[in-house]
């Protein structure tokens, strides 16, 4: 089937190919091949032919391909390696698409692997005309479909330097149908040479990483030598990569694409995806981009994410399949704090109906600081630390600054800053922060290296996104000079109470900075300018598989015990007190995973009655995900227990079924409707299907009419409405609800409260865990806070928040920390914190009020007024001490 139908926005007009000049070398396939059937469980065996390519200039291409199934024609799709790498790199990659259905040619690129040649970062004469070649063989394959002779139907995919060769494949040669390129570059020599400056530590990985210089392009290889010994990009080391890139045949990038960006990536950035993006989608073609957690820096690369994104991608383009989901026009990975468990960081999707681009939402922080004088030290050392190329595989800084821990360092005297005020609400930016300074320098040239830290409460931790700067050169720069700043492209969330800061160094450990000693000035101009992307959405993470199935596995599982005679540890007898309480947790403790001493709970005790809504409430790392996992009986607690109705809990047990549960969202079939995923899901769960009590969880839940629409049709609020039902299936006596609120906005909040109301009502318990406090504040009758996996408090709402042990004291200007402190240790106190409106002190047994006043006025401290707190927020806080 030919997909080139008119109407169709992005399909190109049949141009001649371009012709390159090597593309009249003669093309040889050295003998047979050697064929191979790949082991597998799926049927059909994967079969692998490696072969060799000879092409007119005498490089030889080492190649596999892969073929499943029964003969016919099929699409074609070419893997690309990354750079060091070889074809066995992607071989796993291409026997999935083989099984899936396509013919897959593998190859390791000039003087890769077992290839020959010159290395030449894509040359369009080497490297890419290779493309050419490997499709002139694939339009002579019996097993390949043609959309007409010499024409075969193929993508191409590929990481870093082969995500780069299939955006210059499509861009020199039309037979190239769709595409899947990922952490690659758009624009070599921005990479390299970012705002006109030397990236020197990534330039020299590249070359050792190659084998040395002398396994380069001679072109190559001496601009490499004349850079690095100078310090300083030129024009012509500039056109030379620049010729090497796609941004060179932008315009002619017309097919469907697929970018898949690292955040965690100090190489290549998100801007490299944002020029590509508008690019290609300019020449009319869909382009739809992914952010993923991972990079060239470390972190998590999402590898059977991604990978499943792209066969949906060339299933739609390729095989024509207008059902295949190809997922969102934009999505970014987020870190949803730590698993308890294991200690990993969490990942949720978030996404949006169309890609907002690197400025959408734009919203203006004002930064406070005078004019700052700093050096550019002899020999620019000691260099400022942000990113370390080169330990991505062993974690990255990036990743690190994901989980919110900083590493970076900023010499004294060799930086300026510039500080905003705390922010009132949480802030998430997305995209490129700007903003204009003044620079003045005593040499004509001035290099800075430009960064927005989010700095903690406390004013001493603060946190490099993504450990990502943005350098620039500035000439002219001694009769001073306003520059725009375009900071990188971040995906980060800044909490309430914290700063955003402006950094402006003169050095940085990845690039070349001036030898020469200056001294540079540097002063604001504007506000700083963050992007928000309003339109971006958290998304509920999909509930793992073996969740739904667990009522099944169970079963099974029980069942084969039975009939084998074994027998699991005898459980606990019922306790026939406990019979009318839903919860009742006694001494529980749960240690992290290959730790003997460290605990993710300790000791947690409290009990749960019918009719309640309970909030259970702790900063991250509180132990509240993991107390959770235990009540459902996903995994055992080290010491103690959890009985519901007077039954112990454990992995299978049959009170289980008297819980439901809503944990990081759930995954629906989209085609599919409302009603229909619920029937669906029960059906799953073996159960008669009168026991689902339907029509009453979807009163509850108040989905109205949307009952009969196909779900992907539903927004953010009715896909959580759709799961709290689906929780809510069965009438469980005792509801588990985690972060129900997750990307829904104020109304779709309100709904979710009136559902956990009206749920309670009815005599059953609501258990939710969420960090909305205002939210809980209103829809809770009962609190549970932990901290550090221990029990702070538990009781009824009203009682903690009107404990009268706690007192907000107003103060004229904000309190500083070492006075704070000071209050902390005075006779009587049992804690004080910061906040916006002063301190908040707790009393213990022996303080009092008066006291509490006349120790203020001895501390010098201007304070306006003293009262008992009235808010969830500032009880939270003070129970936990600050440290959420």
């Amino acid at each position: 089937m030919d997909l080139r139908l008119p109407g169709r926005p992005w399909l190109r007009s049949r141009r001649p190919r371009r012709t390159l000049a090597a593309a009249a070398a003669v093309v040889v396939l050295a003998g047979a091949g050697t064929w191979t059937a790949v082991a597998s469980d799926d049927a059909p065996p994967v079969r692998r032919a490696d072969r060799v390519m000879t092409t007119g200039d005498g490089v030889r291409i080492d190649t596999s391909f892969f073929t499943a199934g029964p003969d016919g024609r099929r699409p074609a799709v070419l893997l690309g390696h990354g750079f060091g790498g070889s074809k066995e790199d992607v071989w796993e990659q291409a026997e999935d698409l083989a099984r899936d259905g396509y013919a897959v040619l593998t190859w390791s690129a000039r003087g890769f692997g077992r290839s020959t040649g010159k290395i030449g970062l894509n040359d369009p004469e080497g490297e890419v005309a290779d493309v050419s070649r490997l499709i002139d063989w694939l339009a002579g394959r019996p097993e390949v479909r043609l959309d007409k002779a010499g024409d075969p139907r193929v993508g191409i995919a590929g990481n870093s330097y082969g995500g780069a060769v299939a955006l210059l494949g499509a861009g020199h040669d039309d037979r190239v149908d769709a595409i899947a390129p990922a952490i690659t570059y758009f624009d070599l020599a921005d990479a390299l040479f970012p705002g006109g400056v030397f990236k020197k530590l990534w330039a020299g990985a590249f070359v050792t990483s190659g084998g040395g210089c002398a396994r380069f392009e001679p072109d190559l290889c001496s601009m490499y030598e004349r850079v690095a010994e100078s310090g300083v990009p030129d024009e012509r080391a500039r056109a030379l990569l620049e010729a090497r890139s796609p941004s060179a045949v932008a315009d002619r990038i017309d097919v469907p694409t697929l970018l898949m960006q690292g955040q965690t990536d100090s190489l290549f950035p998100l801007g490299q995806a944002d020029a590509a993006a508008r690019a290609i989608r300019a020449n009319g073609a869909p382009v739809d981009v992914d952010w993923l957690a991972g990079g060239h820096d470390g972190g998590d690369p999402e590898t059977d994410r991604l990978h499943g994104r792209v066969r949906a991608w060339f299933d739609r383009y390729l095989k024509g399949d207008k059902n295949a989901d190809t997922g969102p026009a934009f999505r970014v990975t987020r870190t949803g704090g730590v698993d308890s468990t294991d200690g990993r960081a969490q990942l949720r999707g978030a996404s949006a109906a169309s890609y907002p681009g690197l400025a959408a939402g734009t919203r203006s922080v004002p930064l406070a600081g005078r004019e700052q004088r700093f050096a550019n030290p002899a020999g620019a050392n000691p260099p400022a630390v942000s990113a370390l190329p080169g330990i991505g595989g062993s974690g990255g800084l990036s990743q690190l600054s994901s989980l919110g821990v900083g590493v970076s360092l900023d010499f004294p005297g060799q930086h300026a800053r510039f500080d905003s005020a705390p922010v009132a609400r949480d802030l998430r930016v997305t995209g490129s922060p700007t903003a204009t300074v003044r620079v003045r320098s005593t040499s004509d040239d001035a290099v800075l290296f430009a960064k927005v830290y989010d700095v903690g409460a406390d004013g001493r931790q603060q946190v490099l996104p993504s450990q990502l700067v943005t350098p620039v050169r500035v000439e002219g720069a001694r009769a001073g000079k306003d520059v725009r700043l375009t900071l990188p492209a971040v995906d980060h969330e800044v909490r309430k109470g914290h700063r955003l800061r402006l950094v402006l160094a003169s050095t940085d450990l990845g690039y070349a900075s001036p030898a020469a000693p200056a001294t540079y000035s540097v002063a604001l101009k504007s506000d700083l300018t963050v992007p928000t992307a309003p339109g971006v959405s958290t998304a509920a993470a999909p509930l793992p598989a073996w969740v739904v199935w667990l009522p099944v596995a169970g079963a099974v599982i029980a069942l084969a015990l039975l009939l084998t005679g074994r027998r699991r540890t005898a459980a606990p007898a019922p306790d026939a007190d406990l019979a009318g309480v839903p919860l009742q947790i006694t001494g529980l403790s749960k240690r992290y995973a290959r730790s003997a001493d460290r605990y993710a709970v300790r000791e947690l005790s409290f009990r749960v009655e019918k009719g309640q809504v309970l909030g259970l409430l702790g900063p991250n790392g509180a132990g509240k995900t993991t107390t959770l996992r235990m009540l459902m009986g996903l995994i055992r607690p080290d010491d103690g227990e959890i009985r519901v109705f007077g039954h112990a809990v454990r992995p299978g047990a049959p009170v289980l079924s008297r819980v439901g549960a809503f944990v990081e969202g759930a995954g629906f079939l989209p085609h599919l409707s409302g009603r229909e995923n619920l029937e669906l899901y029960w059906a799953a769960t073996g159960r008669p299907p009168q026991d689902a009590h339907l029509d009453e969880a979807l009163e509850i839940a108040g989905l109205g009419d949307a009952l009969a629409r196909a779900v992907r049709t539903y927004s953010q609020g009715m896909r959580q409405r759709l799961a709290i039902a689906q929780a809510m299936l069965g009438l469980p006596d005792l509801l588990i609800l985690d972060e129900p609120t997750n990307g829904l906005d104020p109304p779709q909040i309100r709904e979710m409260r009136e559902v956990m109301i009206r749920y309670a009502a009815a005599g059953r318990t609501v258990i939710v865990s969420s960090h909305l406090l205002a939210e809980v504040e209103q829809s809770c009758t009962h609190l549970v806070v932990m901290d550090r996996g221990r029990l702070v408090q538990a009781g009824p709402v009203h009682e903690i928040i009107g404990s009268g042990d706690t007192l907000l004291v107003g103060t004229v200007t904000p309190v500083e920390e070492p006075v704070a402190e000071k209050v902390a240790a005075l006779p009587g106190i049992a804690s004080a914190v910061r906040t916006d409106e002063g301190l908040l002190v707790r009393l213990d047994a022996d303080g009092t009020a008066p006291r509490l006043i006349a120790e203020l006025v001895r501390l010098e401290v201007p304070v306006t007024s003293v009262g008992p707190h009235r808010r969830l927020e500032d009880a939270f806080l003070t129970l936990i001490g600050g440290s959420a």
